[in-house]
């Protein structure tokens, strides 16, 4: 039997497939990531009973649609770790400044909420939690939350909800009871309740490929610009300008990101001790608080 788990990509190979990587989705490898590459590449090796990662990059080449396969290529590269309510204050802030900031000036009566970059589900289910905890305040309003994700693993994972161990340490008793559906045949398994599913729209989206959406009152990327190198990151976040609401908007990034020589057309603020950043058109509103 062929040994998959001997394999580890050579220098050479591992500069094709990073290229590979980057070109597809860009992000980022640097040479220290052979092994975590050379890990995650073997699983499409054994999928397609394929005995070496040479011949593997030359099936890809071979393919005349190359589109699905660098799909799955992609699913199994990229990396998606997270829980609930990761990095609480930036839910304070939601919840306390941002949505009642939001609600006092539009007139529409639609909050959109975009989580991109979502992984396997965590962060748009909080945000869903968190919005159903202000239904006195959103009572009539249309609430949309966008939730994308480049591998289509994760997207089905987030879509059936099902959560355990340190990935719901963090939800509240109280939320993990409200929320959540106890399994009665998995030990500590919580499926979140179909009134949090019918908020979220999950969906695939290239973040250097796809169209965005448009005027989004709240953007959270979190996390996820750490992949990318400084030209794609300052491609990334003009596109979240240009998605983002000049007046209501607000955008999330990791709290070990910055934007600070990436893009000036945010401005960084400071809300519930959490770091948050609106478009530069609002900077005298808050000036002026």
């Amino acid at each position: 039997m062929f040994e998959y788990n001997m394999q580890r990509l050579t220098p050479e190979e591992f500069e094709k497939f990073s290229k590979l990587v980057y070109d597809e989705s860009g992000i980022f490898m640097k040479d220290s990531k052979i092994t975590l590459l050379s890990n995650r590449l073997r699983k499409r090796l054994q999928a397609l009973d394929i005995n070496s990662f040479a011949e593997y990059f030359d099936y890809i080449q071979k393919l005349s649609d190359k589109s699905h396969e660098l799909d799955l290529l992609l699913d199994v590269v990229s990396t998606n770790e997270t829980y609930f309510f990761r990095s609480e204050r930036h839910f304070a802030a939601l919840m306390q400044k941002c949505v009642p900031d939001i609600v006092a000036k539009k007139k529409d009566r639609k909050l959109t909420v975009w989580s991109a970059g979502c992984s396997t589900g965590e962060e748009p289910y909080t945000i869903a939690i968190c919005l159903s905890e202000l239904k006195d305040l959103l009572f009539g309003w249309d609430v949309e939350i966008l939730a994308t994700d480049i591998a289509y693993s994760v997207l089905d994972f987030a879509r059936q909800g099902k959560y355990s161990g340190r990935r719901i340490d963090k939800v509240p008793p109280n939320l993990l009871e409200k929320y959540f559906d106890k399994s009665e045949s998995e030990e500590d398994v919580y499926t979140v309740k179909k009134q949090l599913k019918d908020m979220v729209k999950f969906g695939t989206l290239n973040l250097f490929k796809d169209q965005f959406p448009r005027n989004i009152d709240l953007i959270f990327c979190r996390n996820v610009m750490i992949y990318f190198d400084r030209e794609h990151q300052r491609t990334l976040v003009k596109n979240f300008y240009n998605a983002l609401s000049k007046t209501n908007g607000y955008f999330f990034i990791g709290h070990s990101e910055t934007l600070h020589s990436v893009s000036e057309d945010f401005a960084y603020m400071k809300i519930m001790d959490s770091p948050v950043y609106v478009p530069k058109e609002r900077l005298n509103e808050f000036s002026s608080n």
